[in-house]
Protein backbone atom coordinates (compact mmCIF):
# COMPACT_ATOMS: atom_id res chain seq x y z
CA UNK A 1 0.00 0.00 0.00
CA UNK A 2 1.23 3.35 -0.99
CA UNK A 3 0.89 6.26 1.57
CA UNK A 4 0.07 9.79 0.31
CA UNK A 5 0.29 13.21 1.88
CA UNK A 6 -2.63 15.21 0.26
CA UNK A 7 -1.19 18.12 2.05
CA UNK A 8 2.47 19.80 1.73
CA UNK A 9 2.97 22.90 1.54
CA UNK A 10 5.60 24.79 -0.35
CA UNK A 11 7.90 27.23 1.43
CA UNK A 12 10.29 30.14 0.10
CA UNK A 13 13.59 28.54 -0.87
CA UNK A 14 15.77 26.95 -3.82
CA UNK A 15 12.99 23.89 -5.07
CA UNK A 16 14.05 20.40 -5.02
CA UNK A 17 11.94 17.66 -5.41
CA UNK A 18 14.80 15.01 -5.56
CA UNK A 19 15.19 15.90 -1.81
CA UNK A 20 11.53 16.61 -1.11
CA UNK A 21 10.98 12.89 -2.21
CA UNK A 22 13.82 11.72 -0.24
CA UNK A 23 12.22 13.10 2.83
CA UNK A 24 9.02 11.61 1.97
CA UNK A 25 10.48 8.08 1.42
CA UNK A 26 12.22 8.43 5.01
CA UNK A 27 8.67 9.35 6.44
CA UNK A 28 6.93 6.23 4.89
CA UNK A 29 5.64 8.42 1.70
CA UNK A 30 4.92 7.24 -1.56
CA UNK A 31 3.58 11.10 -2.73
CA UNK A 32 1.30 13.57 -2.60
CA UNK A 33 -0.29 16.71 -3.47
CA UNK A 34 2.43 20.02 -3.12
CA UNK A 35 0.75 23.34 -2.85
CA UNK A 36 2.02 26.50 -4.31
CA UNK A 37 3.14 29.41 -2.67
CA UNK A 38 0.76 31.99 -1.32
CA UNK A 39 -0.78 34.25 -3.69
CA UNK A 40 -0.53 37.91 -3.22
CA UNK A 41 -2.82 40.17 -2.22
CA UNK A 42 -1.75 43.07 -4.67
CA UNK A 43 -2.51 42.73 -8.48
CA UNK A 44 0.79 41.35 -9.14
CA UNK A 45 0.76 39.81 -12.89
CA UNK A 46 4.04 37.97 -11.66
CA UNK A 47 3.12 37.05 -8.87
CA UNK A 48 0.89 34.38 -10.49
CA UNK A 49 4.05 33.05 -12.74
CA UNK A 50 6.48 32.89 -9.48
CA UNK A 51 4.22 30.48 -7.70
CA UNK A 52 3.08 28.20 -10.69
CA UNK A 53 6.89 27.87 -11.77
CA UNK A 54 7.65 27.55 -8.49
CA UNK A 55 5.51 24.26 -7.50
CA UNK A 56 6.05 22.54 -11.34
CA UNK A 57 9.57 22.82 -9.83
CA UNK A 58 8.77 21.34 -6.41
CA UNK A 59 7.43 18.35 -8.79
CA UNK A 60 9.47 18.20 -11.86
CA UNK A 61 10.49 14.31 -12.70
CA UNK A 62 7.73 12.91 -10.34
CA UNK A 63 4.42 13.37 -12.16
CA UNK A 64 1.85 10.69 -11.06
CA UNK A 65 3.76 10.70 -7.82
CA UNK A 66 3.86 14.82 -6.82
CA UNK A 67 0.72 16.76 -7.82
CA UNK A 68 1.06 20.77 -8.27
CA UNK A 69 -1.55 22.06 -6.51
CA UNK A 70 -2.00 26.13 -7.44
CA UNK A 71 -3.02 28.30 -4.46
CA UNK A 72 -5.64 30.98 -5.09
CA UNK A 73 -7.80 34.09 -4.39
CA UNK A 74 -11.00 34.53 -5.87
CA UNK A 75 -9.48 38.29 -5.78
CA UNK A 76 -6.51 38.30 -7.87
CA UNK A 77 -6.17 39.92 -11.41
CA UNK A 78 -7.05 38.00 -14.31
CA UNK A 79 -7.93 34.85 -12.07
CA UNK A 80 -10.06 32.95 -14.61
CA UNK A 81 -7.34 32.93 -17.10
CA UNK A 82 -4.75 32.11 -14.76
CA UNK A 83 -6.81 29.10 -13.94
CA UNK A 84 -7.12 27.76 -17.73
CA UNK A 85 -3.40 28.83 -18.36
CA UNK A 86 -2.54 27.01 -15.01
CA UNK A 87 -4.74 23.70 -16.00
CA UNK A 88 -3.28 23.68 -19.51
CA UNK A 89 0.07 23.29 -18.10
CA UNK A 90 -0.55 20.92 -16.23
CA UNK A 91 -1.69 22.11 -12.58
CA UNK A 92 -3.79 18.98 -11.00
CA UNK A 93 -5.98 20.87 -8.79
CA UNK A 94 -6.21 24.21 -6.60
CA UNK A 95 -5.72 25.39 -2.81
CA UNK A 96 -8.09 27.94 -0.81
CA UNK A 97 -8.13 29.76 2.32
CA UNK A 98 -11.16 31.88 2.86
CA UNK A 99 -9.37 34.37 5.34
CA UNK A 100 -10.89 37.14 4.21
CA UNK A 101 -13.79 36.10 2.01
CA UNK A 102 -16.89 33.99 2.68
CA UNK A 103 -16.81 30.70 0.05
CA UNK A 104 -20.24 31.78 -0.79
CA UNK A 105 -19.31 34.82 -2.11
CA UNK A 106 -19.81 35.67 -5.62
CA UNK A 107 -16.34 35.87 -6.75
CA UNK A 108 -15.39 32.75 -4.64
CA UNK A 109 -18.85 30.74 -6.53
CA UNK A 110 -17.49 31.90 -9.85
CA UNK A 111 -14.21 30.89 -9.65
CA UNK A 112 -15.14 27.29 -8.18
CA UNK A 113 -17.76 26.72 -10.95
CA UNK A 114 -14.89 27.29 -13.51
CA UNK A 115 -12.41 24.72 -11.84
CA UNK A 116 -15.68 22.39 -11.72
CA UNK A 117 -16.41 22.56 -15.56
CA UNK A 118 -12.63 22.36 -15.83
CA UNK A 119 -12.58 18.82 -13.75
CA UNK A 120 -10.08 19.61 -10.85
CA UNK A 121 -10.57 19.29 -7.09
CA UNK A 122 -10.40 21.96 -4.63
CA UNK A 123 -8.24 21.93 -1.35
CA UNK A 124 -10.19 23.99 1.30
CA UNK A 125 -8.68 24.99 4.80
CA UNK A 126 -11.39 24.84 6.98
CA UNK A 127 -12.00 25.15 10.98
CA UNK A 128 -9.92 28.16 12.85
CA UNK A 129 -7.61 30.05 11.27
CA UNK A 130 -4.05 31.03 12.43
CA UNK A 131 -3.04 33.36 10.57
CA UNK A 132 -3.03 36.24 13.41
CA UNK A 133 -6.18 38.38 12.30
CA UNK A 134 -10.34 37.93 12.79
CA UNK A 135 -10.47 35.65 9.99
CA UNK A 136 -11.95 31.97 11.60
CA UNK A 137 -16.03 33.58 10.57
CA UNK A 138 -15.45 32.73 7.40
CA UNK A 139 -14.06 29.05 7.93
CA UNK A 140 -17.21 27.67 9.72
CA UNK A 141 -18.36 24.64 7.63
CA UNK A 142 -21.80 25.17 7.67
CA UNK A 143 -20.59 27.68 5.00
CA UNK A 144 -19.46 25.09 2.65
CA UNK A 145 -23.00 23.98 2.11
CA UNK A 146 -23.50 26.73 -0.82
CA UNK A 147 -21.37 24.34 -2.94
CA UNK A 148 -24.34 22.05 -3.53
CA UNK A 149 -25.02 24.66 -5.77
CA UNK A 150 -21.71 23.86 -8.25
CA UNK A 151 -22.25 20.43 -10.49
CA UNK A 152 -19.81 18.03 -10.47
CA UNK A 153 -17.14 19.84 -7.55
CA UNK A 154 -14.85 17.90 -5.89
CA UNK A 155 -13.59 19.51 -2.80
CA UNK A 156 -12.51 18.77 0.60
CA UNK A 157 -12.19 19.98 3.98
CA UNK A 158 -8.77 20.78 5.88
CA UNK A 159 -8.48 20.23 9.64
CA UNK A 160 -11.80 18.39 9.28
CA UNK A 161 -13.07 21.80 10.13
CA UNK A 162 -10.92 21.53 13.49
CA UNK A 163 -12.63 22.75 16.23
CA UNK A 164 -16.00 22.19 14.43
CA UNK A 165 -15.52 18.59 13.21
CA UNK A 166 -19.23 17.79 14.51
CA UNK A 167 -20.47 20.47 11.67
CA UNK A 168 -17.96 18.98 8.94
CA UNK A 169 -19.08 15.53 9.62
CA UNK A 170 -22.65 16.61 9.49
CA UNK A 171 -22.42 18.44 6.19
CA UNK A 172 -20.78 15.62 4.65
CA UNK A 173 -24.04 13.55 5.47
CA UNK A 174 -25.90 16.59 4.17
CA UNK A 175 -23.71 16.93 0.69
CA UNK A 176 -23.78 12.70 0.26
CA UNK A 177 -27.19 12.73 0.61
CA UNK A 178 -27.30 15.20 -2.76
CA UNK A 179 -25.03 13.39 -4.38
CA UNK A 180 -27.25 10.23 -3.83
CA UNK A 181 -29.68 11.83 -4.83
CA UNK A 182 -28.29 13.45 -7.97
CA UNK A 183 -24.94 12.25 -8.97
CA UNK A 184 -24.04 15.66 -10.77
CA UNK A 185 -23.82 17.09 -7.30
CA UNK A 186 -20.91 18.08 -5.67
CA UNK A 187 -18.80 15.57 -3.77
CA UNK A 188 -16.80 16.44 -0.51
CA UNK A 189 -13.66 14.78 0.89
CA UNK A 190 -12.82 14.68 4.50
CA UNK A 191 -9.06 16.03 4.83
CA UNK A 192 -7.46 14.42 8.09
CA UNK A 193 -4.63 16.95 8.18
CA UNK A 194 -4.14 18.38 12.06
CA UNK A 195 -5.87 20.28 13.29
CA UNK A 196 -7.21 18.32 15.47
CA UNK A 197 -4.70 17.98 18.73
CA UNK A 198 -3.83 14.25 19.56
CA UNK A 199 -6.20 14.23 22.64
CA UNK A 200 -9.04 15.02 20.27
CA UNK A 201 -7.96 12.63 17.46
CA UNK A 202 -9.69 9.72 18.43
CA UNK A 203 -13.11 11.62 19.05
CA UNK A 204 -12.68 12.98 15.72
CA UNK A 205 -11.76 9.34 14.13
CA UNK A 206 -14.75 7.56 16.32
CA UNK A 207 -17.29 10.02 14.62
CA UNK A 208 -16.37 10.07 11.58
CA UNK A 209 -17.02 6.08 11.37
CA UNK A 210 -19.66 6.03 13.60
CA UNK A 211 -22.43 8.63 12.45
CA UNK A 212 -24.14 5.75 9.89
CA UNK A 213 -22.30 8.21 7.18
CA UNK A 214 -20.83 5.67 4.21
CA UNK A 215 -17.73 7.65 4.64
CA UNK A 216 -14.31 5.22 3.92
CA UNK A 217 -14.27 6.45 0.65
CA UNK A 218 -14.37 10.12 1.27
CA UNK A 219 -11.25 10.26 3.46
CA UNK A 220 -7.46 10.90 3.09
CA UNK A 221 -3.93 11.55 5.17
CA UNK A 222 -3.01 14.85 5.37
CA UNK A 223 0.15 16.25 7.39
CA UNK A 224 0.66 20.04 6.72
CA UNK A 225 4.32 19.22 6.39
CA UNK A 226 6.39 21.61 3.94
CA UNK A 227 8.26 20.99 0.77
CA UNK A 228 11.68 22.19 2.32
CA UNK A 229 12.03 21.34 5.41
CA UNK A 230 9.25 17.75 5.35
CA UNK A 231 9.07 16.72 8.74
CA UNK A 232 9.53 13.04 9.07
CA UNK A 233 9.11 12.88 12.94
CA UNK A 234 5.96 14.60 12.78
CA UNK A 235 4.65 12.65 9.75
CA UNK A 236 5.51 9.22 11.51
CA UNK A 237 3.74 10.19 14.54
CA UNK A 238 0.45 10.86 13.13
CA UNK A 239 0.78 8.15 10.97
CA UNK A 240 1.22 5.99 14.06
CA UNK A 241 -1.36 7.97 16.54
CA UNK A 242 -4.07 7.22 13.38
CA UNK A 243 -3.27 3.21 12.75
CA UNK A 244 -3.31 2.42 16.74
CA UNK A 245 -6.55 4.67 16.38
CA UNK A 246 -7.45 2.57 13.66
CA UNK A 247 -6.65 -1.22 15.73
CA UNK A 248 -8.75 0.47 18.67
CA UNK A 249 -11.36 1.53 16.27
CA UNK A 250 -11.23 -1.75 14.14
CA UNK A 251 -11.04 -0.42 10.89
CA UNK A 252 -9.65 -2.76 8.34
CA UNK A 253 -6.92 -2.72 5.73
CA UNK A 254 -9.41 -1.91 2.97
CA UNK A 255 -10.45 0.96 4.31
CA UNK A 256 -6.83 2.36 4.97
CA UNK A 257 -5.69 1.65 1.79
CA UNK A 258 -8.72 4.01 0.56
CA UNK A 259 -7.88 6.53 3.47
CA UNK A 260 -4.19 6.46 2.62
CA UNK A 261 -4.18 5.42 -1.04
CA UNK A 262 -6.91 5.29 -3.47
CA UNK A 263 -9.16 7.97 -2.15
CA UNK A 264 -6.45 10.56 -2.95
CA UNK A 265 -5.89 9.50 -6.69
CA UNK A 266 -9.85 9.28 -7.14
CA UNK A 267 -10.05 12.93 -5.46
CA UNK A 268 -7.10 14.12 -8.45
CA UNK A 269 -8.54 12.21 -10.62
CA UNK A 270 -6.52 9.54 -11.46
CA UNK A 271 -8.56 7.15 -11.04
CA UNK A 272 -12.20 6.22 -12.00
CA UNK A 273 -15.66 5.63 -9.32
CA UNK A 274 -15.84 2.36 -9.07
CA UNK A 275 -18.08 1.84 -6.16
CA UNK A 276 -22.05 2.96 -5.38
CA UNK A 277 -22.20 5.03 -1.58
CA UNK A 278 -24.81 3.86 0.29
CA UNK A 279 -28.25 5.41 0.48
CA UNK A 280 -28.37 6.99 3.87
CA UNK A 281 -31.22 7.84 6.20
CA UNK A 282 -30.97 11.17 7.78
CA UNK A 283 -31.51 11.03 11.67
CA UNK A 284 -33.54 8.09 11.33
CA UNK A 285 -31.56 5.26 11.25
CA UNK A 286 -28.01 4.18 10.44
CA UNK A 287 -26.98 3.20 6.71
CA UNK A 288 -23.64 2.59 7.12
CA UNK A 289 -21.50 0.96 10.30
CA UNK A 290 -17.61 -0.37 10.46
CA UNK A 291 -18.85 -3.91 10.26
CA UNK A 292 -20.27 -3.37 6.87
CA UNK A 293 -16.57 -2.79 5.44
CA UNK A 294 -16.83 -1.24 2.04
CA UNK A 295 -17.99 -2.44 -1.39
Amino acid sequence: MKIYDMHIHTAEGKPDSDELVRKLSLAGIYGGAVISLEPSQADDENDYEKRIQNVFEWTKGYEGRLFPILWIHPNEKNIEQHIRDAVKRGVAGFKMICNNYFVSDEPSMKVLRLIAELGKPVIFHSGILWDGAVSSKYNKPVNWEALLDIPKLRFSMGHCSWPWYDECIALYGKILNAYLINSDSCEMFFDLTPGTPEIYREDLLFKLFHAGYDVPHNIMFGTDSTSTTYGCEWVQNWLNVDNKLYDKLGVPNTIRRLIFDDNFLRFMGVKEKNFTHRLQSPDSGIAWTLSDGIE
